[in-house]
C-alpha cells in the first residue's frame, strides 16, 4: 500500500482534475489508510441520525449531521460543531452514504478554513446496483471496511 503522504496527493491531485473547491477526494479504501496510518486524520460522518442508527456506523468517526432527517432540512449548527469537535489546522475526511452530501461538507469547511478538507468518493453505501440497493458495488461498507450495525 502507498504512503499516506502519497494518497493525500494523489486525492489532491483528483479533487483538481475534478475542479472540485477542497483539498482532495479519496477512495473509501485510500481514506481508510490514511485513517489507520496518520494520528493526526480526523472522521467525519454526515448522514443523519436515522441513516447511522438504521444502516450503520464507522468505529470512531465523529458524528455531524449535515441535514435533519425527515426532511433533509440544512443543520443550521453545522459549522460550529464542526469548529468544536474538530481541529481545522489537521486533515478532516468527510464521509456519507454516496458522497455528495460529504462532497458538501468538505466544500463548507474548505470556505471555512478548514484547509485540509478531503471528501471520501462514494460514500459509505456507494452507488445504487441493477437492482437500485446501495452497499453492494462501492462504497466503504462493499470494501469490506469496518462498520458496526446502528
Amino acid at each position: 500500500m502507498e504512503t499516506t503522504e502519497t494518497l493525500l496527493f494523489q486525492a489532491q491531485q483528483r479533487a483538481r482534475q475534478m475542479g472540485l473547491p477542497y483539498k482532495g477526494a479519496l477512495l473509501p479504501t485510500e481514506a481508510y489508510h490514511v485513517l489507520q496510518e496518520s494520528a493526526h486524520a480526523q472522521l467525519v460522518d454526515v448522514r443523519t441520525r436515522a441513516e447511522l442508527d438504521w444502516v450503520g456506523r464507522i468505529p470512531g468517526a465523529k458524528e455531524i449531521e449535515l441535514r435533519a432527517y425527515p426532511g433533509m432540512q440544512p443543520n443550521p449548527n453545522f459549522l460550529g460543531e464542526l469548529a468544536e469537535h474538530i481541529d481545522k489546522n489537521l486533515p478532516v475526511l468527510f464521509i456519507c452514504r454516496s458522497g455528495a452530501r460529504s462532497g458538501q461538507a468538505a466544500a463548507i469547511a474548505a470556505e471555512a478554513d478548514f484547509k485540509e478538507s478531503y471528501n471520501i468518493l462514494e460514500g459509505f453505501e456507494g452507488d445504487k446496483d441493477d437492482k437500485g440497493h446501495r452497499g453492494k458495488s462501492s462504497g466503504w461498507k462493499a470494501a469490506g471496511l469496518p462498520w458496526e450495525q446502528g
